[in-house]
């Protein structure tokens, strides 16, 4: 997965994943494959919001400027600052996928993705895959063939059953 810091958002990118540190790219790595599958066109951003929250910021405003349909994704360990700073500021659906590498991780940091305070609209979803798979039926509303796409893995899973 590439991580490139100074986005432009000059280029139609319907998916941004919001990283808070490099070392949650190998978490985030399904996420990329499954939008990669689907053929949703993303971005990868490395901003926290605990140490640089004006670059989150910053971002934040370039993605309200645009005018297509697009999802946030913010893949976050520890306590989800990023997660609820996206959720309060951008005006984008934001999914938040919480690192959580084990029962020790899920009994404390889940709760920071969990408990949003009121109107700030934050998603959570466990699994990585998922999360891309929500992001991708998000955008499907608007888009006939992503949701042609969708539903065609929907019928390659239930054909494995």
């Amino acid at each position: 997965m590439e991580i490139r810091l100074d986005h432009r958002y000059t280029v139609f990118m319907p998916a941004t994943i919001f990283l808070a540190s490099k070392a949650d790219q190998e978490f985030a790595q399904p996420i990329v494959d499954t939008l990669n599958e689907f053929g949703v066109q993303h971005e990868t951003v490395m901003a926290s919001a605990h140490k640089a929250p004006e670059k989150v910021i910053k971002h934040i405003t370039m993605l309200n400027e645009k005018e297509w349909p697009m999802v946030v994704i913010a893949v976050v360990g520890m306590s989800n600052g990023l997660g609820g700073m996206l959720a309060a500021n951008c005006l984008h659906p934001v999914i938040t996928c919480p690192v959580l590498s084990d029962i020790t991780q899920y009994q404390v940091h889940i709760h920071s993705s969990l408990q949003m305070p009121k109107d700030v609209p934050l998603m959570t979803v466990l699994h990585p895959v998922n999360a891309a798979l929500a992001a991708v039926r998000i955008l499907a509303v608007s888009d006939p063939a992503l949701k042609e796409k969708v539903a065609k893995r929907m019928r390659a899973v239930k054909a494995t059953y």
